[in-house]
């Protein structure tokens, strides 16, 4: 069977990763603050860009690129997971229902789902045409 390997390597690219990603993510809530009671137009908008990236990231790793063994958990796992951000999307549903905004809450509930899944699935679409367009 033979003995485990060692994940520390696994776990330090991932939280390097994540601190970048929370870093980016922090940094577009500066630049685009919501307004107390407004629509959370910044995470709406950080969580679909994170879910078209992971599209575009999932293809090259997986199709084209051989990627080192950490590259997936550091950019994928650790990057994109702490850029993209499903607990602030969580409070952002609370703070708009409890402002007697609950159309505005299952709206963006709603938006937010079918915005990233259309978002991974466009940037998978895309890629994968842009990659057979380059092919001789």
């Amino acid at each position: 069977m033979g003995a485990p390997k060692p994940q520390g390597s696994v776990v330090a690219v991932v939280a390097l990763g994540g601190a970048i990603g929370a870093c980016a993510r922090y940094g577009a809530t500066l630049i685009w603050p919501t307004a107390p009671g407004g629509f959370p137009w910044t995470t709406l908008l950080v969580n679909v860009a994170g879910c078209a990236v992971i599209g575009v990231f999932m293809v090259v790793i997986s199709e084209v690129w051989s990627a080192h063994r950490l590259v997936r958990p550091f950019f994928g796992t650790g990057v994109l997971g702490g850029f993209t951000t499903f607990s602030t999307y969580a409070v952002d549903i609370q703070r708009l229902i409890d402002a007697g905004r609950v159309r505005a809450g299952l709206g963006y509930l709603g938006l937010t789902l079918l915005a990233a899944l259309a978002a991974v699935w466009s940037a998978v679409w895309a890629t994968r045409r842009v990659l057979a367009w380059r092919q001789p």
